[in-house]
């Protein structure tokens, strides 16, 4: 796959498809340590994302496939094997088609627009220092999308957030601060924003965010994936709480890409 932690696409034991990052990638163990820990968030806050899972990849795979490499300059060197972190494909790569870009004309037809709002405030409070991706996929909408509330047998286009390994500044484990970060780079999807109110509900569910759910991640990370870091990942995710309570300041850093903008 494209990016910079050159994740494989892999199909699993469940016979459901992954986007895989491994430990060992070249971007830092910690972001897999991020993936895992954006996923618990963003289902808390129900914004749409690849469900999450772990997946061990043994070492009799990584023989008989030796395809499923990462390259370091000029040298190629194998995956580690056990846990990895797994993104799931939306459906079987030879049948549904995913776009991670679509014309201005469909992406005015995508049912969940406004979830790139919604994302913008996570990307906003858990100091994203990437730009915001996602995927566009004709589906069920009551599957992907059940916030419409649509019937169980129409489709639609829908959105999915995907890619957050550089939540917390990637490996830096802090949090950066910019107008442009996080940012959709389709700024048409910010047209309907006049006001924070506009954010809703999302900004109330991450002002009121639960201790709980970051509890609830940190029990899932293998141990080699934290490797005796518990007391920074500790302190980066205390900052986080702390952050909750600015989030509309974080938000107005980004006022140039709403061209509607009115006021609080």
């Amino acid at each position: 796959m494209r990016g910079g932690a050159q994740s494989h696409l892999i199909q699993a034991s469940d016979s459901r498809f992954y986007v895989v990052k491994f430990r060992n990638n070249p971007q830092h163990r910690r972001i897999l340590v991020n993936e895992l820990i954006a996923a618990e968030i963003l289902s808390y806050l129900q914004i749409p994302a690849p469900p999450s899972e772990l997946i061990r990849v043994p070492e009799e795979f990584l023989r008989e496939n030796p395809e499923a490499s990462i390259q370091l300059g000029s040298e190629t060197i194998a995956p580690d094997a056990g846990w990895a972190f797994g993104s799931r494909h939306p459906g079987d790569p030879n049948v549904t088609a995913i776009y991670d870009f679509v014309p201005d004309s469909l992406l005015a037809q995508v049912q969940n627009r406004a979830d790139f709002l919604a994302v913008l405030a996570f990307d906003k409070w858990a100091g994203n220092a990437d730009g915001r991706q996602a995927i566009f996929f004709r589906a069920h909408l009551k599957e992907w999308a059940p916030q419409l509330k649509a019937g169980p047998r129409k489709m639609g286009f829908v959105a999915l957030m995907i890619d957050h390994g550089f939540i917390f500044n990637g490996p830096h484990w802090n949090f950066t601060e910019s107008a442009l970060q996080g940012l959709y780079p389709r700024r048409m999807v910010y047209e309907p924003v006049v006001s924070l109110e506009d954010f809703q509900p999302c900004l109330d569910r991450i002002r009121h965010f639960p201790d709980e759910v970051l509890d609830r991640a940190i029990r899932r990370i293998p141990p080699d994936w934290i490797d005796q870091e518990e007391e920074e990942l500790e302190r980066l995710l205390e900052s986080l709480l702390r952050r909750k309570e600015r989030i509309g300041e974080l938000l107005e850093q980004s006022l140039p890409a709403f061209p509607n903008w009115k006021g609080r």
